[in-house]
């Protein structure tokens, strides 16, 4: 079978992992990749044996290239991923996906022109731990599902430096409400600030409204001295708790509490897989550029509401 040959633009720390996992797929041959800054890109085309660019449109021009994945800073995802798709290119981009909602129906737009695949990196859509999850919903297993509370907390991370917590660490719990609740928020309200970072907010509590009364709660922050990435769903039989980092979970009803185990696997893996069999085997793959929009127009929201003290609604 022909192999689909993928390119990654951006190899600092993130993107070097979508180049190790890719190398790893019988079903893709990385045929390049690119960054600004040359030695960077020159060390990780030596590791893996590719050719390297600092210019993604020269790359595009002289390599026979497929897809991409694209892991640059945040507010350059939106223009990367407009040259690619004019390329001719399926892409996956991480996210926030662009820099506003409004670019990120631009890259939807010009998709559908040019008849190709956007997936939007929301990695945590991945993880077995929240696959086993959105099944006992669906199941009914917990009853009905009341409400969703996330905490995604770290120190700062030193490699960001273009956007603040809501669109970099909270869209990821943004896009899992909607995921579990299988439906669009109908309204936001957060309270955001900064405490130790002038330029963008570092902390941020935002609750999510949806139908038949049911709420999701958010916590993100680059304060607290480790690391948590947890989610707990509230139904009417059970409450389900998970541990997005050890992929554990917990099932806890009226009379016993259990922990049921599952073997670990990579997200980024099981993502890129996706990806890869979405465009080989010509089907939506699981996160599309309208999931990427609707997260970011509730992220834009979530932004707006802390500023104005007030709750926003949302588009249907």
């Amino acid at each position: 079978m022909k192999k689909l040959k993928v390119a990654v633009v951006g190899v600092g720390f993130w993107g070097r992992n979508h180049v190790r996992v890719l190398n790893e797929l019988s079903e893709v041959e990385v045929a390049a990749v690119c960054d600004t800054d040359p030695q960077r890109a020159k060390d990780v085309a030596e590791k893996f044996g590719l050719k390297s660019y600092t210019d993604s449109q020269e790359m595009w021009r002289k390599e026979e290239i497929d897809a991409a994945t694209l892991c640059v800073w945040s507010t350059n995802l939106g223009s990367e991923a407009i040259k690619a798709l004019k390329a001719g290119k399926h892409i996956l981009v991480e996210k926030p996906m662009a820099r506003s909602a409004k670019e990120a129906r631009r890259i939807i737009s010009l998709a559908d022109k040019q008849k190709r695949h956007v997936a939007v990196g929301f990695i945590e859509r991945f993880n077995p731990a929240v696959q086993h999850l959105r099944k006992m919903i669906n199941d009914e297993q917990i009853g009905t599902l009341v409400s969703a509370t996330a905490k995604r907390v770290s120190r700062w991370p030193e490699r960001l430096g273009d956007i603040g917590v809501v669109k970099d660490t909270a869209i990821h719990d943004i896009d899992m409400m909607r995921y579990i609740f299988e439906e669009n928020p109908l309204a936001v309200y957060a309270n955001a600030g900064s405490l130790k970072h002038a330029r963008f907010e570092d902390y941020v509590q935002i609750m999510l409204t949806f139908s038949k009364g049911r709420t999701a709660f958010i916590e993100a922050n680059w304060l607290t001295p480790y690391k948590i990435r947890k989610l707990t769903v509230t139904g009417s039989k059970a409450i389900l708790s998970l541990d997005y980092i050890t992929q554990e979970t917990s099932i806890e009803t009226e009379g016993q509490t259990l922990t049921p185990r599952q073997e670990w696997r990579e997200p980024l893996k099981l993502e890129l897989e996706n990806f890869v069999r979405s465009i080989l085997e010509g089907q939506k793959p699981a996160v599309s550029g309208l999931d990427g929009l609707r997260a970011l127009e509730t992220a834009e929201a979530a932004l707006k509401s802390a500023n104005k003290g007030t709750a926003m609604r949302l588009k249907a």
